[in-house]
């Protein structure tokens, strides 16, 4: 059955913890639907863990929507939120409503998420009025890595987490139908799950949080050997695959792989016949 944002709301008013990844492909989009993930985040994580960049700020929107269309294509039953990238929104309120309206015309998402608090609250309304639901995303948001001096834990004294929880209900006054709370401490995360009517989705947040995400390749070890604190290793999929390309990689130089079973054989005298 498909996931909707009522789904998202129904399972915290029910007090059912929400499931979300990241994907960035059609395969392993498939793979979390079929695994009975609520929710798929392509989130602009992508810069990092598919293209190699250093940080989330070179992700452009033509990224955004190469990834979420073939994503989009593999979740079958999951909601797919697709995220905003850095200054898609931040220019205008116009600017904002159409490179929304691109993710879901054009990239096959659902909803979008973007990153900021109050200061947004404008931006959220109008792409709501625009029947496109966005996810609000506070705490550690990696497009201000600048201004926040590096990844750091956000909402540790009173006045920051005064100001995270404000920012929490601004977007739910906008519109917003759930927000990513990352890297805040537990205590403040689980009083904002509380204070607030829409859900939560915690990634470093705690286990008071509506529901979790993780980005896939770090709960797989995908991606190289150092993972936010927060991250849990489900599997060593990383070590799984190196062990088999370097399998294959020894069958090729011995010459056992192809073998005679991974071969077509042609008519007894085809080789006879060739000039």
């Amino acid at each position: 059955m498909k996931n909707t944002i009522t789904t998202f709301q129904r399972m915290k008013d029910n007090g059912q913890p929400i499931s979300m990844l990241t994907a960035y492909d059609y395969s392993t989009a498939k793979l979390e639907d079929e695994a009975g993930i609520n929710g798929i985040l392509v989130g602009d994580s992508l810069g990092m863990v598919m293209l190699g960049y250093d940080d989330t700020l070179k992700v452009t929107m033509d990224d955004m929507i190469h990834h979420t269309k073939a994503v989009a294509r593999g979740a079958a039953n999951a909601l797919v939120v697709a995220d905003m990238p850095y200054m898609s929104y931040h220019i205008s309120v116009e600017q904002a409503v159409e490179n929304a309206g691109r993710l879901i015309t054009q990239g096959g998402a659902q909803a979008v998420k973007l990153e900021g608090g109050v200061e947004f609250a404008n931006e959220i309304r109008a792409i709501t009025r625009a029947s496109i639901p966005v996810m609000g995303h506070l705490g550690l948001t990696p497009q201000s890595v600048n201004a926040f001096g590096g990844f750091k834990v956000q909402g540790k004294t009173a006045e920051a987490a005064q100001r995270i929880l404000d920012d929490a209900r601004a977007l739910e006054a906008a519109g917003a139908f759930a927000i990513v709370l990352e890297c805040i401490p537990a205590t403040i995360a689980e009083r904002i799950s509380a204070e607030v009517h829409i859900p939560t989705i915690g990634i470093g947040s705690g286990a008071g949080c509506d529901g979790q995400i993780l980005v896939y390749q770090d709960m797989l070890g995908l991606y190289g050997n150092l993972a936010p604190k927060f991250v849990k290793r489900f599997a060593d999929a990383g070590q799984v695959m190196q062990d088999g390309f370097r399998a294959y990689i020894d069958e090729v130089s011995a010459r056992t792989f192809p073998a005679a079973e991974h071969t077509f054989s042609a008519a007894d005298d085809a080789l006879e016949k060739l000039y």
